[in-house]
């Protein structure tokens, strides 16, 4: 059951007393600005080595097909799919944070098909892991015509979103994220990707008094993913720093709605910090935009960078609607949805 309003404390955002928070600039290759960026940075292409790696994949499950989730890279022959796939692990935990992998061949293969060697790469970065209480590990990004709020996740609304981790709600959120792009909108959907590095340098140096805030628990909304009788919101700082790692658990909306489902106001300074870091979050000269293809792959370290969609408008035919597939991976914890 959800807690009785009257047994909340009024200081329950204060700063447990183990956090620690990141005093100083953070000067690494994830700490990258979008208007700094070289229009090839984060790119990577599929060598013809590597696409006829996958070709013969494909070729094998047309003449004996296996169900996605028994798929495994050890099955198959794919050392240049391997070492590719390596170099994006380093990429998205020691380098830009992020990759765009370039693109499997939409034209010769079905959806199932390059959902299959998607599942393949994927696995190859960390372990595929639950997206959704019922143990959904591979997920359709799609409009299904309805507006978001509690139990109606946003991604698959075609509402414009703001910059947020994966499932920050949740009580182990996935270390990376991946995205499969099969079809575009017929207007707007446009992929955004900032860095939190960047953004808490900026916060540092914009709004040094409030920054501390964000090291301070907030409600969530847990969007109803959790067993009957749950639980509804968990209760996290959106900054974490161990001493080594600065990592981001953040969503704006999920925060507003989260405060609702508890019945509380949000503290002053909680919702002057939430909404500093959201103005840095929209400065487009910090942020990358992509205009997804069939067939690219998007990789991120969903700890460390933060995404968004504009608002879209969707082709009429239903066949041409805009879809995207999207894998979480982590290899801590269990594969199920709270870790």
């Amino acid at each position: 059951m959800q807690p009785d309003h009257a047994e909340l404390n009024p200081l329950d955002h204060r700063k447990p007393s183990n956090a620690r928070m990141l005093e100083q600039d953070i000067s690494s290759r994830m700490a990258w600005r979008g208007d700094q960026l070289a229009a090839e940075a984060g790119i990577v292409r599929l060598s013809g080595g590597v696409l006829d790696e996958l070709s013969r994949v494909v070729e094998l499950l047309r003449a004996s097909p296996l169900p996605l989730l028994a798929l495994r890279p050890d099955d198959f022959e794919l050392p240049m799919a391997e070492s590719l796939m390596a170099g994006v692990r380093n990429e998205l935990h020691a380098g830009l944070g992020f990759a765009l992998v370039d693109r499997l061949p939409m034209e010769a293969w079905s959806f199932e098909e390059a959902k299959a060697v998607y599942w393949l790469l994927g696995s190859m970065i960390a372990r595929p892991v639950a997206q959704n209480w019922q143990g959904a590990m591979i997920y359709d990004v799609t409009d299904k015509g309805r507006p978001p709020g509690n139990g109606v996740r946003p991604d698959v609304t075609n509402v414009h979103q703001n910059y947020h981790t994966d499932n920050s709600y949740n009580l182990a959120a996935p270390h990376y994220l991946g995205l499969l792009c099969l079809c575009t909108a017929m207007q707007g959907g446009v992929s955004g990707i900032i860095s939190f590095y960047t953004a808490h340098n900026e916060m540092r140096r914009r709004y040094p008094d409030l920054l501390e805030r964000l090291y301070q628990p907030y409600y969530f909304d847990r969007q109803r993913e959790h067993a009957p009788g749950d639980v509804m919101t968990t209760h996290h700082p959106m900054l974490a720093f161990d001493g080594e790692t600065l990592r981001a658990r953040l969503s704006r909306r999920q925060v507003m709605c989260g405060y609702e489902l508890v019945g509380v106001d949000m503290d002053r300074e909680g919702c002057q910090a939430l909404e500093a870091f959201e103005a840095i979050l929209e400065d487009d000269n910090l942020s990358r935009d992509f205009h997804f293809e069939p067939g690219q792959m998007q990789f991120l370290n969903n700890l460390t960078m933060g995404h968004r969609r504009t608002g879209y408008t969707d082709w009429p035919e239903p066949e041409r609607k805009r879809h995207l597939v999207r894998l979480w991976m982590r290899n801590e914890g269990g594969r199920g949805y709270l870790g």
